[in-house]
């Protein structure tokens, strides 16, 4: 009886243990990456708090050239600022010749919550299908979005300005108002918007790519003005320092992930830039990237 006992057991485990070893690295596995998509995941979200702060950061390291690019966004700002009024009456009184679908889109692709839903969409791709480089660009939409969305609320309330709606003129300004009418600078909608679309467009060489995609992150912010709830030099200035915001993150991830969307890119500056320009009984502005 016990050489037939400890026969079956050595048969019986004989028979186990290669199901047992399977299981074993079969849990191993699924553990390792487990482990790593968390590891991805709080590398990244740590990312996107030292890309706010290393863009928060980045006027207190301004060079010639960037105090250039200030004076130039000031001076276009200033020269909107001057022109606001005629700007939103020109622009309200062909309001009707807008398709509904345009204004719609403006509205809700502004939305925080349809912005944050497209960012995430990208980052949470990127990190389960471990594509680096589609993780690396929602981190910068995440960290773009998030280091602006503080920015222009704070900004909202301290500044005071009246929206064009509230008919007190683009004059009129009550840091701490408080009312939803004294909310008119920056633009939430123009802010997130183009945060979104800047950082898209930057994973793509090809100008006319590249401005399409930039034209479409410019409609939420044009058809504001047209809503009459914001002014031109409010919206004009949103989209500048979202471009300021995205390419300030974008340098401080260079430093964090070995891949930078396109390989024919990743030695190439990117430089936002817009000018205000007159010709006879127009306005314009110019957007360089």
């Amino acid at each position: 009886m016990p050489k037939i006992t400890l026969s079956l057991l050595l048969i019986l485990l004989l028979k186990v243990a290669p199901a047992f070893a399977q299981d074993s690295l079969f849990v191993a596995f699924n553990t390792d990456k487990k482990n790593t998509l968390w590891n991805d995941f709080t590398y990244d979200m740590g990312n996107v708090v030292g890309g706010v702060g290393f863009a928060y950061s980045r006027p207190l390291h301004w060079q010639g050239d960037d105090f250039l690019r200030f004076g130039g966004v000031a001076a276009g700002t200033t020269g909107l600022f001057l022109l606001d009024d005629e700007i939103r009456k020109a622009l309200v009184s062909h309001k009707d010749d807008v398709p509904p679908l345009l204004l719609d889109f403006g509205y809700y692709s502004g939305a925080p919550q349809n912005n944050y839903g497209i960012t995430g969409a990208v980052y949470l791709t990127g990190l389960f299908t471990k594509n680096e480089k589609l993780r690396r660009t929602g981190v910068l939409m995440i960290a773009s979005a998030t280091a602006a969305g503080v920015v222009q609320q704070i900004s909202k309330s301290l500044v005071g300005r009246a929206r064009p709606g509230a008919g007190f003129g683009n004059h009129h300004f009550k840091p701490f108002g408080g009312s939803s009418s004294y909310r008119s600078f920056p633009s939430g909608h123009a802010v997130l918007t183009f945060t979104t679309t800047y950082s898209i467009a930057k994973q793509f060489d090809n100008k006319w790519i590249k401005g399409g995609i930039i034209g479409v992150g410019l409609i939420p912010g044009l058809t504001r003005i047209y809503e009459e709830a914001h002014w031109a030099s409010d919206v004009a200035l949103s989209w500048a320092m979202s471009a300021f915001i995205v390419e300030a993150i974008d340098k401080y991830l260079d430093r964090k992930y070995e891949q930078k969307y396109n390989p024919d890119l990743a030695a190439k500056e990117s430089n936002f830039e817009w000018n205000l320009t007159f010709s006879g009984d127009q306005i314009g502005v110019v957007l360089q990237f």
